[in-house]
């Protein structure tokens, strides 16, 4: 039960963020979004940087199995118009409903991580069926070091959807497609 429960506390903790901000992110608001008693995030989480550690864990988690599953489920990419397609229900799921929530505690605690060198270590990409899909593509086009243009690519999908969570509009196709053809030259 203890796992759990801790699960429980860093979902309601992901929430909490996305909603209030860093600053609103207390024990006593995540006790209340679990819709448990006061204390109980505390007595698990004893600090704030215990919470905040758990939060950044259980996002990356979620975040990691969600484009696992994608990259699972997608067949290897043949043209590049595939790959837009792709980066495409990547950035709509990132910038709507829960995507959306996830997003914005992503990115607080990507700021968080710049003072915080654990935080930062926790969300180092890491590989996943997903990433592995565009890198793939890209080794089969001939691109030189297909895994650093991979990362170069993703890095600027991630930078739009953060320039368009903040703007709270849609990235744009033909903005996916210039990245990827970007990265074939």
């Amino acid at each position: 039960m203890s796992e759990e429960r801790r699960t429980v506390l860093a979902d309601a903790a992901i929430e909490v963020l996305a909603d209030a901000g860093m600053r609103g992110l207390t024990h006593r608001a995540v006790d209340r979004a679990a819709g448990l008693p006061d204390g109980t995030t505390s007595a698990y989480f004893r600090t704030r940087a215990a919470l905040l550690t758990a939060l950044v864990r259980r996002l990356v988690a979620r975040d990691q199995a969600e484009l696992q599953a994608a990259g699972e489920r997608t067949p290897p990419l043949r043209t590049p118009a595939e790959l837009v397609h792709g980066l495409d229900a990547l950035t709509r799921a990132r910038l709507t409903g829960e995507g959306r929530r996830r997003s914005l505690a992503r990115y607080a605690c990507a700021l968080e991580s710049v003072r915080d060198p654990e935080l930062r270590e926790i969300l180092v990409p890491r590989d996943n069926a997903g990433r592995e899909r565009v890198r793939a593509f890209l080794a089969a086009r001939g691109v030189p070091d297909p895994d650093a243009r991979t990362h170069t690519l993703l890095s600027c999908v991630d930078g739009l959807v953060l320039d368009h969570l903040v703007a709270g509009t849609e990235v744009p196709a033909e903005a996916l497609e210039g990245l990827v053809a970007a990265a074939l030259r």
